[in-house]
C-alpha cells in the first residue's frame, strides 16, 4: 500500500498514543483507559506501542464528549451502539425507497404501453 493510500485510509493505525491524544484534547491514560475497558483496542507496533487509525480517534472524541455530558462508559458505549445501529437503520430505508421508486417507476412504464395497446 502506497503512503498516500495509508493517509487516506481511516483503519491505517497512523497516530501514537502520544499524536493521538494530541489530536483529541485528552490525557494519553484517557485512551489507555479506554484500550483496557475494550472500548477501543488500538492497533499494536512491533515494539508493543499503542496505535490508533482515524476511525478508532473519532470513535474515542465521541466516547469523550458523552463523557463530559455526565454519562458512564458503560452508557457512552451504549449510546453509541444504538446511534449505529440506527445509522444503519436509515440507510436501509433509504436504499428499500430508491428500489421502490424504481420499481414504481418501471411498474408505471407497463401500464401506460398497455393502456396504449
Amino acid at each position: 500500500m502506497a503512503m498516500t493510500d495509508k493517509l487516506e485510509d481511516p483503519d491505517y493505525p497512523g497516530y501514537t498514543t502520544g499524536q493521538a491524544a494530541d489530536v483529541l484534547g485528552v490525557q494519553q491514560a484517557f485512551l489507555r483507559s479506554l484500550d483496557a475497558a475494550g472500548a477501543v483496542s488500538p492497533h499494536r507496533s512491533d515494539g508493543g506501542h499503542r496505535r490508533y487509525s482515524r476511525r478508532q480517534l473519532a470513535f474515542a472524541r465521541r466516547i469523550r464528549e458523552l463523557f463530559d455530558q455526565g454519562h458512564t462508559l458503560a452508557a457512552a458505549l451504549r449510546i453509541l451502539s444504538l446511534e449505529d445501529e440506527l445509522a444503519v437503520a436509515h440507510a436501509r430505508i433509504e436504499t428499500l425507497k430508491t428500489q421502490l421508486t424504481a420499481q414504481a417507476g418501471g411498474a408505471e412504464t407497463h401500464r401506460k404501453e398497455d393502456l396504449r395497446s
